[in-house]
């Protein structure tokens, strides 16, 4: 028999005593190896993932040049920047001599006005051979029945002469006269039953020093219809074309040859002027810009009237002398003035008292050095005037009333004995026909004489 305590106290001869108090120890569950996958599916999932790296890296360098691109190159982005604001509608106008216009209503209320002219005529050349030539210039409409006005250079000598609108309506027009001394011309065109629109004449003397003014011609007669403009650089400025001197507004208006002919505009759209010559080289033979030359429109609108109703200017002064150049001192023993060759029977000089041998010195105020002083001062006066004349005759001065007769008086008289005012001034004629213009023109390329016709 044994006790409780002595079981206690019995020890077994093994090594191992379960504690009853621990737990036991759960044995852990043995791991299992995954089933092995084919190549097959493992390719595809390589091939998938590379594509994404790829398009990750991808969409990373776009969105990192993107930036960068906007970062760096924001500044030279090129733009277009197109104005949002609204044009002013150009209404037409009417010229009423009152209000100032801007340079679009001016050309909008005139252009219609205004004509290309295109002239064809006939000359020689230096063998006497026939050569037809063809020229253009401008004019401008002054009555609704289609009277027009031009410069007598224009169309001098021409077997024929159209005009052309800025609608592109082209008319034949006929030569109603002119003068060629004055360098005016008036046209004729049949409109039928249209009513053409005239211009509105102003008055040349209102002009002064720095106006503003335009001009509307036909440059190089290509440039049809253009505009140029400037101010008044100088009101009666008094210049040689040609030969024949002239009293003129100096232009800064852009003027050359086309122009001839046009309209000269002021700021309140009126014609003031016909637009003439230009400078081109001085006496020195410098080249020289900005000098056109207009004729004052005071000047010559008597004419024209006259020339629409006479077909020629029947109140052109006529003196009825034959004349030189000079006083010719040799003869007369005076050092200025001009030599009287011979007198008209019954006209102005004759019924005057003036003789063969008088040398005229003056007329009214004004000093006569040569004949074209007389030529500048026939335009100061008009047939029926009655002047003062002072002569030298066998050395003594005296002094006489003329009347001038009118240039349709000589019409019929011998013009070796007669002089009109703006007649040749001594400038000389080439042997072969046609005047030293011609010949230096034709076969130098330049012109004799200082001012040139546009």
């Amino acid at each position: 028999m044994y006790n409780d305590n002595e079981r206690n106290n019995y020890e077994p001869n093994y090594s191992y005593r379960p504690n009853y108090d621990e737990p036991l120890p759960i044995p852990e569950a043995p791991q299992s190896t995954p089933p092995k996958k084919s190549n097959h599916r493992m390719a595809k999932r390589i091939v998938a993932g590379v594509l994404c790296g790829a398009l990750l890296i991808g969409g990373s360098f776009s969105a990192g040049w993107f930036i960068k691109d906007r970062l760096l190159n924001q500044k030279d982005e090129t733009s277009i920047m197109v104005s949002q604001r609204e044009l002013p509608e150009v209404t037409q106008v009417n010229v009423n001599g009152t209000d100032k216009l801007t340079y679009t209503e001016i050309y909008n209320a005139n252009v219609d006005s205004c004509v290309s002219i295109n002239a064809s005529s006939t000359s020689y050349n230096f063998f006497m051979q026939p050569v037809e030539t063809a020229s253009s210039g401008s004019g401008f409409i002054i009555t609704e029945d289609g009277y027009i006005v031009t410069n007598y250079h224009v169309i001098s000598g021409s077997n024929s002469v159209s005009v052309t609108l800025d609608d592109g309506t082209t008319y034949e027009a006929k030569v109603v006269g002119g003068d060629e001394d004055y360098d005016i011309a008036v046209l004729k065109v049949d409109p039928g039953d249209t009513k053409l629109q005239p211009v509105v004449l102003g008055t040349s003397g209102s002009l002064q020093v720095g106006d503003e003014v335009v001009a509307i011609g036909n440059p190089l007669g290509e440039l049809t219809f253009s505009m140029s403009e400037g101010i008044v650089s100088c009101v009666n400025r008094e210049i040689n074309v040609d030969g024949t001197p002239f009293n003129m507004i100096q232009i800064t208006a852009a003027i050359n040859e086309g122009n001839s002919g046009g309209p000269l505009f002021n700021i309140y759209g009126e014609v003031v002027g016909i637009v003439s010559a230009k400078y081109s080289t001085s006496s020195s033979g410098n080249a020289v810009e900005g000098l056109g030359f207009a004729i004052p429109m005071d000047d010559v609108l008597t004419m024209i009237k006259d020339i629409m109703e006479n077909g020629q200017v029947t109140t052109r002064p006529y003196l009825g002398i034959s004349a030189w150049y000079d006083s010719q001192p040799q003869v007369s023993g005076v050092s200025a003035g001009v030599y009287v060759e011979s007198v008209e029977a019954g006209g102005p000089a004759e019924k005057a008292g003036l003789q063969a041998g008088d040398v005229i010195t003056m007329i009214g105020s004004s000093i006569i050095s040569n004949r074209d002083d007389i030529n500048s001062l026939s335009k100061t006066y008009k047939a029926g005037d009655t002047v003062t004349i002072t002569y030298v005759r066998d050395g003594q001065v005296a002094t006489t009333e003329l009347t001038f007769g009118s240039t349709t008086d000589a019409s019929t008289t011998s013009t070796e004995t007669t002089i009109q005012p703006e007649a040749d001034s001594g400038r000389g004629t080439y042997p072969y026909g046609g005047d030293m213009d011609e010949f230096f023109e034709q076969f130098f390329g330049t012109s004799y004489s200082s001012g040139k016709a546009a």
